[in-house]
């Protein structure tokens, strides 16, 4: 891919100053109204005329952009292995990195980066907008700036932020813990089932209780690999035995999210359970998620998930669908039998879910 790379000129007169990586991807954030009044996506190596306050930052920045901007919906895996080289090659160069993305597929972008970023110590945050960086009424200039200043904010000589991390109207969540629960308010995003990590008032309060420590030992390693042989099916009532079946007859198919009920119960008829165990004889992973906003997976607490746990299905606890489906292809694509998936799905592989 041609990346187009623009350096941004500041009023940065500190020395030394801190360099900023921003990669943009596309979205919503970096539209704006051409001339026949429609909006498009504009040169975002001229940000700086739509968002003048960056003049005023202490930072050298650096925009690197996709050849062709990404609406997030047509994002997929071959993406997120981009925007992680990018980071990759450029990470001793940059001090923190601020990934410009739509907000449909955010969620599961950052949840994948925080995967392959093995032994990450430097922030890389994600950020956007809900309505376009054109627009007066535009959410996009202060997520930007805010994004910048996290992404640049040091305790010491340690950055303040260790991880993947989506910035959104005011609070920072991590990355694989983050869902877009609203499309029609500036609140996009929450993290029902982790702390949210910092805060933007008038100063921005950070909680380093709940932040990924800094680990100086550790040396970046990107893991790269997926295998998109997967689906999602989500349990409903009167979910029928053809439909489930021919959801399982899907070439090559290696794993499967199961979006079930509450603390991950299903109906336990015969024929499904049946299914399910067929499925497992033929090497397919199957991981238990629950489809509340804020569930979690506890196989055996009813008779309806008793079944579940007595086949082997493997318990997401309280795991996102969004962080889910991204592990899932990620540990099918990097191991080299089910047996190892199966594992690793339990655990937390960076925070993503409770020990």
């Amino acid at each position: 891919m041609n990346y187009k790379i623009v350096n941004i000129r500041t009023t940065a007169s500190v020395d030394p100053v801190d360099s900023i990586l921003i990669i943009y991807t596309g979205g919503t954030f970096g539209m704006a109204y051409d001339e026949s009044g429609a909006l498009a996506p504009f040169n975002f190596g001229r940000v700086i005329d739509r968002v003048p306050e960056l003049r005023g930052l202490e930072l050298k920045l650096t925009v690197i952009s996709f050849p062709e901007p990404r609406d997030s919906s047509n994002i997929n895996y071959t993406d997120w292995q981009d925007m992680a080289y990018i980071i990759y090659e450029n990470y001793s160069q940059y001090d923190g990195f601020v990934i410009l993305h739509g907000t449909d597929t955010m969620a599961y972008s950052a949840s994948a980066l925080s995967y392959m970023l093995k032994g990450l110590n430097k922030p890389v945050i994600f950020t956007g907008a809900q309505i376009p960086i054109g627009s007066i009424r535009s959410d996009a200039r202060e997520n930007l700036i805010t994004a910048l200043e996290i992404a640049s904010a040091k305790n010491g000589n340690v950055p303040m932020v260790n991880e993947v991390c989506i910035y959104f109207n005011y609070f920072l969540l991590r990355g694989n813990r983050s869902q877009k629960i609203r499309s029609s308010t500036f609140a996009a995003f929450q993290s029902q089932n982790y702390p949210y990590l910092a805060e933007s008032g008038i100063e921005i309060e950070y909680r380093q209780t709940y932040m990924a420590p800094h680990d100086p030992t550790a040396k970046l390693k990107l893991v790269k690999n997926f295998d998109d042989n997967v689906a999602i099916l989500k349990i409903f009532p009167s979910i029928n035995k053809a439909t489930v079946e021919s959801f399982f007859k899907i070439k090559g198919l290696r794993g499967v999210i199961l979006e079930t009920y509450g603390s991950g119960n299903t109906m336990n008829f015969d024929w499904f359970i049946k299914i399910l165990e067929d499925a497992m004889k033929k090497d397919i992973v199957l991981y238990n998620v629950s489809q509340c906003s804020g569930g979690e997976v506890i196989q055996g607490r009813y008779e309806t998930s008793k079944r579940l746990n007595d086949i082997g299905i493997v318990s997401g606890g309280d795991i996102t669908t969004e962080a889910a489906i991204s592990k899932l292809m990620f540990l099918l694509g990097n191991e080299k039998n089910t047996a190892a998936v199966r594992r690793k799905l339990a655990v937390p592989l960076n925070g993503e879910m409770d020990n």
